[in-house]
């Protein structure tokens, strides 16, 4: 099994966050870091805290490292056109020199598109909506030129220059367990797959839903990395551990450690001895 971080960019200070990933970078055992994309802190009491936005960090962070590779658990469609989104994602690709992964999600957040005026739309607006951009993403990230007629999106002739470095496009994590929306995609388009979830039963559940989907598409289950956050408890790290050693005895590719802020790059070391002794 392998280990990754991720800090939520959400009441913390950037010198905080910036120290935890540059730590991460110098301890091989974690082989690639992550943010999130929401405008509002979530999963808190107050909402109305700092945020900082997932991209414009996601590219700093990227220039203050050197060997981690790099992405955004999961970066909603319904925040950014995916012909802008595409764009961002060929430049930071450049600009990390090859070491972006692509997060992909439907988005969710009532409240942020409320309040900036976005339409959200019903789940299944959201979802069409979200089949629209994985095609159009993935054209744009694949083809010197590209066409698309959607009820939602449209491009004519549209281009992605320069294109990305990795080929035929950096790796695409789609997240959820939507089994009759979600893993029709995620099959169809994606290197990774995060379940959305903390329990290993559920992940076993799904994963066996998702292979279904994939033989049934003609894709080798075995080519989708699978992946969970694993939320730290820093009072108590042996449960922490016990969960990760049930993840890997369920055959868990990747686990992601969750660090809750305050973020303390002196915290990496406790996790890196873990996730060592784990193995």
């Amino acid at each position: 099994m392998r280990y990754a971080i991720k800090t939520a960019p959400q009441y913390t200070r950037w010198e905080d966050m910036l120290a935890v990933w540059q730590a991460a970078d110098q301890l091989p055992v974690f082989e690639s870091a992550w943010n999130f994309d929401h405008f509002y802190p979530i999963n808190v009491p107050d909402t109305t805290g700092p945020c900082m936005e997932a991209w414009t960090t996601l590219t700093a962070l990227a220039q203050a490292t050197q060997r981690i590779r790099i992405g955004c658990m999961v970066s909603g469609v319904v925040y950014r056109h995916p012909a802008v989104l595409a764009n961002m994602i060929a430049s930071l690709d450049i600009i990390s020199a090859g070491r972006l992964e692509i997060g992909l999600g439907a988005g969710w957040s009532e409240e942020e598109c409320e309040a900036y005026g976005i339409h959200l739309g019903t789940l299944k607006e959201r979802f069409d909506r979200f089949d629209e951009a994985c095609a159009v993403l993935h054209g744009l990230l694949t083809q010197e030129v590209s066409n698309f007629d959607g009820r939602y999106f449209q491009l004519r002739d549209a281009r992605c220059n320069p294109p990305p470095l990795q080929k035929p496009h950096p790796p695409l994590c789609i997240g959820g367990n939507g089994e009759k929306r979600t893993f029709p995609n995620v099959a169809r388009y994606a290197n990774h797959w995060n379940y959305a979830g903390f329990d290993v039963e559920g992940f076993v559940a799904k994963r066996a839903a998702l292979h279904a989907q994939c033989v049934a598409q003609g894709r080798d289950p075995a080519d989708i990395m699978t992946s969970v956050h694993q939320p730290v408890q820093w009072d108590n790290l042996s449960a922490t551990e016990a969960s990760v050693r049930a993840f890997k005895a369920a055959g868990l590719d990747l686990l992601i450690f969750y660090l809750p802020p305050p973020h303390e790059a002196a915290a990496l070391g406790p996790l890196a001895d873990l996730a060592e002794r784990v193995g």
